[in-house]
């Protein structure tokens, strides 16, 4: 088997696991109870979201858990507009972002917020000035993703965050989710953040929120204690434990995988360039663990399933965006409807090998030519 849907999710790593299981075993008291048992997997809790603060420069307090990305995405972005809509009812965000920060958006628009979309550059980035001119007296919220999930496009969030700090009126909320284990991005000019372990081979099921010191959220859960009073719900000791894990194995050896990963997708790119009938859409503004390449004419999802017959797996779209007959963020760059809807996703990763990506061209290039042929 040759998987290269990383972007969707990750395998999770046996140390990983392992640390999974053997918190349940041995701290198996809830940890809002006052019992010694209680007591006990608090301090392991704490403890675990000590090392994820200080491996993301932020505070043990300004860490919620919560189920994944899609929910932490959600909590903020309703979250914000919910308390601060006294103060405004404006966001702006991109033509690029995640399903799980357009679905919250639409449902606001229902409700009588307005939402704006900066423009692109020719590279896909955010155009800064552009954005500058969005921003009035009514923006609560921009919501700008760090990594785009379909083509890897890595927005210039440093630089934007410098920007957004001359409007404190205004919070800053980035989607770090195909981002976080990958690439260092410097978030202390970022007031809110969301990613899921998941995505560097931590458990499903858990979402980790950053929301800076004197920011408030109206809660989606309200309803019992947990670990902070912005999400309800008994903690999950052995996901908190294990995410604590999946993001100190992620970011031990970042560049070692980062370079790794490039020189993997530098191969990729100069043998998919050989076949002539090959777009490539993703650009070098875009992270190496994702290529998003177009064959027109040729349904993404038939060849999803003919290389499956191989055993190889990679994907259409994002996989929650699965089933939409165009990918929005490939239009966004190329305004082309033909790309945009024959565009396929490859996701490597530090442990895809040179190998699997020879044998993946080699299946992909006879695909290709069954695929034609079945065409005409």
């Amino acid at each position: 088997m040759i998987y290269l849907d990383y972007s969707a999710t990750t395998p999770v790593r046996p140390e990983v696991l392992d640390s999974f299981v053997r918190s349940c075993q041995d701290f198996i008291g809830n940890a809002n109870s006052i019992h010694r048992l209680g007591i006990e997997s608090h301090h392991i809790i704490d403890k675990a979201t000590e090392q994820i603060a200080n491996i993301l420069n932020v505070k043990p307090t300004e860490i919620i858990y919560t189920s994944g990305s899609t929910e932490s995405n959600n909590l903020i972005i309703k979250g914000i507009a919910n308390k601060y809509k006294n103060r405004g009812n404006h966001i702006i965000t991109t033509p690029l972002e995640h399903s799980s920060v357009y679905g919250p958006l639409n449902y606001l628009q229902q409700q009588g917020f307005e939402v704006d979309f900066v423009k692109l550059d020719e590279n896909g980035l955010v155009d800064i000035e552009h954005l500058k001119t969005l921003i009035k007296d009514t923006t609560i919220l921009v919501s700008i993703v760090a990594v785009n999930s379909e083509i890897g496009l890595r927005q210039p969030i440093e630089e934007i965050g410098k920007v957004l700090k001359e409007y404190p009126r205004c919070f800053f909320h980035v989607d770090m989710t195909q981002s976080v284990g990958k690439i260092d991005i410097d978030i202390s000019n970022v007031d809110l953040a969301t990613f899921s372990p998941h995505k560097f081979y931590g458990l499903k099921g858990i979402g980790i929120l950053i929301k800076k010191e004197n920011i408030e959220l109206e809660p989606l859960i309200h309803g019992g204690k947990s670990t902070t009073i912005y999400r309800s719900g008994t903690p999950a000791l052995p996901l908190i434990v294990s995410s604590a894990k999946a993001l100190r194995l992620a970011t031990e050896n970042l560049n070692e995988n980062y370079q790794h990963v490039l020189r993997l997708r530098e191969y990729l790119i100069t043998e998919l360039k050989k076949e002539k009938d090959v777009i490539i859409n993703s650009n070098d503004y875009c992270i190496p663990h994702i290529v998003n390449i177009s064959v027109p004419k040729i349904k993404p999802e038939t060849f999803v399933y003919a290389l499956e017959e191989y055993k190889i797996f990679i994907s259409t779209q994002s996989a929650c965006s699965s089933g939409e007959s165009i990918s929005k963020a490939v239009y966004a760059i190329t305004k082309d409807e033909e790309i945009a809807s024959s565009s396929l996703r490859i996701s490597i990763s530090n442990f895809t090998t040179k190998e699997e990506i020879k044998e993946f061209l080699k299946y992909f290039i006879i695909c290709k030519k069954q695929l034609k042929l079945e065409k005409k």
